[in-house]
């Protein structure tokens, strides 16, 4: 019997340090989060449909070997979002104030 080679696991960072899976720009966090929230392979794959059932396993088998290791990274992302979510929130203006400006705007065309 013969042993087939062992399989590299689809995963690639981007310039960004954002993993992706199977070549695609369906990130790990977006995989894993699935399978954490009850998905199996084959649910993942159907929900987003550039993966093959291959890469998703492949995927979640790395995750559950290194699953340290993956937590940190997907908790540093997680704070990264936060960070950015934050200094968005903080310059954006609120609805209202977006109303007050335009209808100050239309009052000072009107004269």
């Amino acid at each position: 019997m013969t042993v087939s080679p062992i399989e590299t696991v689809p995963l690639v960072a981007d310039e960004h340090g954002t993993i992706c899976v199977g070549g695609t720009r369906v990130t790990l966090d977006t995989v894993v989060g699935a399978f954490l929230d009850g998905s199996n392979p084959e649910d993942i794959v159907q929900q987003y449909d550039a993966l093959s059932l291959k890469d998703v396993y492949l995927s979640i088998g790395y995750y559950l070997g290194h699953r340290a290791e993956i937590e940190h990274y997907l908790a540093r992302r997680e704070q990264v979002s936060a960070e950015i979510r934050q200094r968005y929130e903080s310059r954006s203006i609120s609805m209202k104030e977006l109303r007050q400006r335009l209808l100050t705007r239309k009052s000072a065309a009107q004269l």
